[in-house]
């Protein structure tokens, strides 16, 4: 980026455009009152800058001369200095723009040139990643869901936020790998570089992660009082090792991950239960049962995705464990292909796996302690923060009518977290409700289906 504090280069032309305009407003070599002023609004530079020019103007009719001004740098000036075609460059397609090899003879310039002006930020570098294609009805059930989160002040009419979201838990999986591919240092030239090997790149040691959060509650002096942290289960095994080697004897235990992540497996994860004696895993609605707040609801949302392991909310075995010890535990799921939508997708095991990342690991046992390790040192806020991004989330999901072509929204979470003014919820317009509600009246006219948002169409109405 450039200094904010260097001066920008005149031109020739310029200078000489100034010079003319003051030489019309003086008198024997004295400037009129107020001219200087007027200098500084008209051209933009500065008091010291419309100075000097009209200094050397001035010593320059002073010596009988004409007023010409010169470059003062030194050394080759590159008049020549190509400009960019912003036509060519639109008439390229984004997979002739990856990169600068590619795009250079394709606009008819050097990767020099190229390269100078990605820097002058003629040219901005973006990275693109793909999204879940959406069909119509993934579409219209993002954006019931994104409505269904918004609480309504009949008594404020033009205050319309999101649900604070706390009595709701999202739980989901993630891979987590022992080591990456490939990766990148940062290395001394005396130094040797890292040596690196496995048996096969394809098939990376990795372990299977289920992570269960709610969101953080905070006191008015914003001391923590629960962290939402409900835990993160790994799937892994215990099995006797089949023959002796140099670093265990036969039938010494070791750590297996669990490949295969059935029906049965994740319910066991949710549920007080083990497949076999050999599992090794933690449960999801025990751990809910001894942490959550005892000042909190007892009416709790449990958010999973669409995966097929995943169970149903039917299910009498859930429905039993859930529903006891004054606990009564829901089960939904999101719409299909949003994972915008749950908060561990959204970026909370993206901050998980940049701490373990720094963590060496040398077999599973060392990978489980890294990564429950990352999730522990992770803060409340961290996670507040999360839930506050999903809100936006879900904002932007009611301006693209359910689509997912939108940027994630920033609002400077830092900064509003040290000046004390970090929202709660965050706030939506009501003509953007408004016209959401109206799309999905014309859609329910369209095609005769109904939707069932209550508390939508008690604030809007239906009719």
């Amino acid at each position: 980026m450039a200094d904010p504090r260097r001066k920008p280069d005149l031109t020739i032309a310029e200078k000489t455009q100034v010079a003319q305009f003051l030489i019309l407003r003086s008198q024997n070599g004295v400037l009129q009152r107020g001219t200087r002023k007027e200098a500084i609004q008209k051209f933009g530079f500065s008091r010291t800058t419309i100075y000097n020019i009209w200094v050397e103007a001035k010593q320059q009719m002073q010596g009988g001369e004409p007023v010409i001004f010169q470059s003062k740098k030194k050394g080759i000036q590159h008049r020549d200095r190509l400009t960019l075609d912003e036509e060519k460059v639109k008439s390229l397609s984004v997979l002739e723009r990856s990169s600068i090899r590619k795009m250079a003879p394709k606009i008819g310039v050097s990767k020099t040139t190229l390269g100078r002006w990605i820097q002058s930020k003629h040219l901005k570098p973006h990275t693109n990643a793909i999204k879940p294609q959406l069909s119509e009805a993934n579409k219209l059930s993002r954006l019931k869901f994104s409505l269904s989160h918004l609480k309504f002040d009949n008594q404020a009419r033009n205050a319309i936020t999101f649900e604070d979201m706390r009595n709701t838990i999202h739980i989901d999986e993630k891979w987590f790998y022992l080591t990456k591919t490939s990766d990148r240092y940062y290395l001394l030239p005396s130094e040797d570089e890292p040596y690196r090997s496995c048996q096969s790149k394809r098939f990376i040691t990795k372990v299977m992660f289920m992570c269960a959060v709610a969101r953080p509650q905070f006191d008015s002096d914003g001391v923590c009082t629960f962290d939402g942290k409900i835990g993160i289960f790994p799937f892994i095994m215990k099995e006797p090792a089949k023959r002796n080697s140099k670093n265990r004897d036969k039938g010494t235990l070791e750590t297996k991950p669990i490949q295969s992540i059935t029906k049965d497996v994740i319910k066991a994860c949710i549920i007080n239960q083990n497949v076999d004696s050999s599992s090794s895993f933690g449960q999801i609605i025990p751990a809910i049962k001894a942490k959550w707040p005892s000042t909190s609801s007892k009416n709790i949302v449990i958010q999973q995705d669409n995966a097929k392991p995943h169970i149903s909310s039917n299910d009498a075995e859930f429905i039993a464990a859930a529903n006891s010890d004054g606990f009564r535990m829901q089960l939904i799921c999101q719409p299909p292909n949003s994972p915008d939508t749950n908060i561990n997708d959204l970026g909370f095991f993206r901050a998980i796996q940049s701490l373990q990342d720094d963590k060496p690991a040398k077999n599973v046992d060392d990978l489980v302690k890294n990564v429950e390790s990352a999730f522990e040192e992770l803060s409340a806020q961290t996670l507040n923060n999360v839930f506050l991004t999903l809100q936006g989330c879900y904002a932007e999901i009611l301006k693209v009518k359910g689509g997912n072509n939108y940027k994630i929204p920033h609002i400077n979470k830092a900064r509003l977290s040290r000046l004390g003014i970090l929202p709660d919820s965050i706030q939506v317009e009501v003509g953007l409700v408004q016209e959401c509600v109206d799309y999905l009246k014309q859609v329910e006219l369209d095609t005769g289906s109904s939707y069932d948002l209550t508390s939508v169409w008690n604030y809007f109405g239906r009719d």
